[in-house]
Order: C-alpha cells, then sequence, then structure tokens
C-alpha cells in the first residue's frame, strides 16, 4: 500500500503560475505557456520512478523564453511554473486515471477521453516516452491537492486575463504557445520538407480563420514551414476557451524543437536566439496589426 498522503507543503512548485505584465496593456492579445515549468516538486521527485532528466522528456522546454518578450509590446505572458508531468493544464480538470489510484475516483470524472486512456491526463501517468512516472500508485487526494495548488490558479489567471482584454478592448486573441517533438514535425510524404510550426484552431472552431492565416504568412515569411492542424489540432484550452462568436479566439501553435533544442540533453543550441528573435518579430507583428483589433464578437444567426 502506498503512504498515506502527508501535510507537508512539499507537494507543489513554490508558486505555481506566473503572469509577465506589461506597463501598460495596448493590446488584446495574451501569449501563455503552459507546458514549459521548469519548478519540480518535492513530492514528485519522491515517488517517481524517473529520474529529472526524464521526467522533463515531457516539457515544451524554454517555449516561456521565446515568448518573453511579449510585456514589451503590451501583451501579457502567462506561464506555469510548476512541470507538465506534475499537473497538465491542457487537460480538462476531471480527465483522471483511475489506474494511477489506490482509491476511487469521482463518479463525475472523465476516464475514458482518449488522453487519459494514453496515460495523459490531468495528472500524466506516462512522460512523453511512454514511461510510467510513478513507482506506486497515488491517492485521490494527491491529485486534489495539486489541483488546487496548480491546475486552479493556471486557468484562474487565464480567465483573467481573458476577461480583462475583452473588457478593454472587446476582444481576447490568446496564443497558446507549445512544442513539439522534432519526429512530429516530420514531413508527411518522402521528399517534403520538415514541419516548423503547426497552427492549431480545432479546424476553424477556436479561432478566426483571418488571425491564423495573419501567423501563417508572418512565419513562411520569415523562412519556415508552416502546417495547420496536423498532427495537432489544438488542447484542452483551444476547444473551452475558443469561442470567436463570444470574442475569444484561441490559437495553438507548436514548434518543432530541432529549431532550438538538443533533445537528447534538454539543453538549449546555437539557434535559440535566432528563433527567438523570430518570435519577438511575431508578436510585435500580431499586436501591430490593426485586424487583431477589429475582431468584434460575431452575432449569432
Amino acid at each position: 500500500m502506498p503512504p498515506k498522503p502527508n501535510s507537508s507543503d512539499q507537494f507543489a512548485p513554490r508558486r505555481a503560475v506566473e503572469v509577465l505584465s506589461p506597463e501598460l496593456a495596448t493590446t488584446p492579445l495574451i501569449f501563455a505557456s503552459p507546458h514549459s515549468g521548469r519548478d519540480y516538486p518535492g513530492e514528485l521527485l519522491r515517488n517517481t520512478r524517473l529520474d529529472r532528466h526524464a521526467l522533463r522528456q515531457s516539457e515544451d522546454s524554454y517555449v516561456d523564453l521565446l515568448f518573453d518578450e511579449a510585456p514589451r509590446f503590451g501583451a501579457p505572458l502567462l506561464r506555469a511554473l510548476f512541470p507538465r508531468a506534475f499537473v497538465d493544464v491542457n487537460r480538462a480538470r476531471d480527465e483522471l486515471d483511475p489506474r494511477m489510484f489506490s482509491d476511487d475516483v469521482p463518479k463525475h470524472a472523465d476516464t475514458r477521453s482518449s488522453r487519459v486512456i494514453a496515460g495523459l491526463g490531468v495528472i500524466p501517468r506516462i512522460v512523453a516516452d511512454g514511461q510510467d512516472i510513478y513507482s506506486r500508485k497515488l491517492y485521490y487526494f494527491d491529485a486534489r491537492r495539486r489541483l488546487a495548488a496548480c491546475y486552479d490558479p493556471y486557468h484562474a489567471a487565464l480567465r483573467r486575463l481573458i476577461d480583462d482584454a475583452r473588457s478593454q478592448f472587446g476582444v481576447a486573441v490568446l496564443i497558446d504557445c507549445h512544442s513539439m517533438p522534432s519526429a512530429g514535425g516530420a514531413p508527411f510524404r518522402a521528399g517534403e520538407p520538415r514541419i516548423d510550426f503547426v497552427l492549431g484552431d480545432r479546424f476553424g472552431s477556436s479561432c478566426d480563420p483571418s488571425i491564423v492565416a495573419e501567423t501563417e504568412d508572418i512565419l513562411r515569411g520569415y523562412g519556415y514551414q508552416v502546417a495547420r492542424n496536423a498532427p495537432y489540432a489544438g488542447g484542452y484550452v483551444a476547444s473551452s476557451y475558443g469561442r470567436p462568436r463570444e470574442g475569444v479566439h484561441v490559437l495553438q501553435i507548436e514548434i518543432n524543437r530541432a529549431l532550438y533544442l538538443d533533445e537528447r540533453r534538454i539543453a538549449r543550441t546555437g539557434d535559440f536566439e535566432t528563433l527567438r528573435l523570430n518570435m519577438t518579430r511575431l508578436i510585435e507583428r500580431l499586436v501591430t496589426s490593426r485586424g487583431i483589433e477589429q475582431r468584434p464578437p460575431q452575432a449569432a444567426e
């Protein structure tokens, strides 16, 4: 049997989230990095069967640093400080894997979602390369405590940023920033170039198509190969927050890690600063786009 949960405050990072805010908000754009957290809680490190390097395979490593100039252009950057292997905020709160727990999960839990079945629920069972994270089963109390400490503050901050943008500008445009393994950017067919960026808008349901098209044009102008919705169409944040008819647009960006990361060592390469410069240029171009601010809520049919 697993040891009973204790009251130690080592179960969560020192801070769960951070919002890098501009001195003055001048745009409805919001940037978010939900999977680049690097503060590994003691609870996770004590109970995992993996070393820290193996756990880090699930990170969108350093994506937050690629977009950290956003406040300079009047846009906030929200970033999770806890790791994705601990809590995944791009999942529904009730996507719980009953195989992970020694006791029962609530009846309302979504235990049959494709992500839970794959071991990638809100409390992940495996890391990105398929290895089991834990050497023992958890208690549901562990999950509930993590969600309160990490998941809830992240989504509270995200909702607040969206509400503030809508209140000030009439619209909110969330750029949800992620990275993908270089294998995910492999060409679909022999002879085609690798995919550098994947733009996910849930096949048109989470973001105005003109915002997606403008982002794609900017990236292509920098020489990148860009795909839409394949192999990544957008996760829980895009599907649950993206409501173009209500003035909330969510565009997920996946960046091929080969552009900036030594994936084996999880270390930034010499190309990191070039990519960061181009992401800063992307931010500036989007912030200064008149089309972004002229995306009012659409009237219902």
